[in-house]
């Protein structure tokens, strides 16, 4: 039986950060998610439902190149054995997500990265498609606020129309509470990350998100977007969907854990299964 969306993008965080298992039906998939600030493995079943993931944060890839190939390998071969190991199998294939509009040759560098890990690619799509599969949509806007970048990704009948990447995210954030509360970048980190601070730091980092905003607002201007997305681990504060709902005046769904759906929907088959790219 399949889970609705929001519950099992839940469970698949919990599954993450606890390193449980739910038992799979049929045979499970590997997905891989190489981000800027975190590369997570996820594993779902033949129901595409939730089955365990495992993360680690990592510099590897900066605006949507691998910049540190044998970290990349290193990574990528550790947690596909890690979540293997939990189900007793040894993995030898995965999906990899990639960031909207990279060139051809960045994707066959992913694609090596992978296959460097002992890993044949099954397939390959875009993070907005991979989050649209966790959402269980087709159409909409997703706005993805990475560390270092706002992605901004327009979807019908399940593949991307229109996308825009912006240098703002996590990263820029971060710089923003070192500057104002001067402090390191490493502490700044920390305070961003710390859910009591969520409050002051949100004070500091407003004009951030309503920049963030402005992108999006930009590249919906004209387009009739039936609803709109916001994913990703910058998001993660709790008023930051507010903040983009008031400057795109239309409503804006943010998923209780947003770092975890792009992941999870890396190896699935859902609705937006149509933007896969095969082998």
């Amino acid at each position: 039986m399949a889970i609705e969306p929001e519950g099992a993008i839940r469970r698949f965080a919990e599954l993450t950060r606890t390193g449980a298992v739910d038992e799979p039906y049929g045979e499970p998939r590997l997905g891989i998610d190489l981000g800027t600030a975190n590369i997570v493995a996820s594993v779902v079943d033949q129901l595409d439902r939730p089955v365990t993931g495992a993360s680690l944060h990592s510099t590897v890839v900066r605006d949507g190149v691998v910049v540190d190939w044998v970290g990349a390998t290193t990574a990528v071969r550790s947690l596909a054995a890690e979540v293997g190991h939990r189900l007793g199998v040894r993995f030898t294939a995965a999906s990899l997500s990639i960031p909207p509009g990279i060139s051809q040759g960045d994707i066959q560098v992913f694609r090596n990265v992978a296959e460097a890990a002992d890993l044949d690619v099954e397939g390959v799509v875009d993070e907005p498609v991979a989050a649209a599969r966790a959402l269980g949509i087709t159409d909409g806007c997703v706005i993805d606020i990475g560390h270092g970048t706002t992605g901004v990704s327009i979807l019908a009948g399940g593949e991307v129309v229109c996308s825009v990447d912006e240098a703002t995210g996590g990263h820029h954030m971060t710089l923003v509470v070192a500057g104002r509360r001067k402090i390191d970048y490493d502490a700044a980190e920390a305070v961003k990350r710390d859910a009591a601070e969520y409050d002051s730091v949100l004070g500091l980092i407003r004009p951030t998100l309503e920049k963030m905003a402005s992108i999006a607002a930009s590249v919906l201007d004209g387009q009739d977007v039936p609803m709109i997305y916001l994913v990703g681990g910058s998001s993660s504060f709790p008023h930051a969907a507010d903040v983009f709902a008031t400057w795109l005046d239309r409503p804006v769904i943010r998923p209780t854990d947003p770092l975890f759906v792009t992941p999870l929907g890396v190896p699935m088959r859902g609705p937006a299964g149509s933007g896969q790219r095969v082998g």
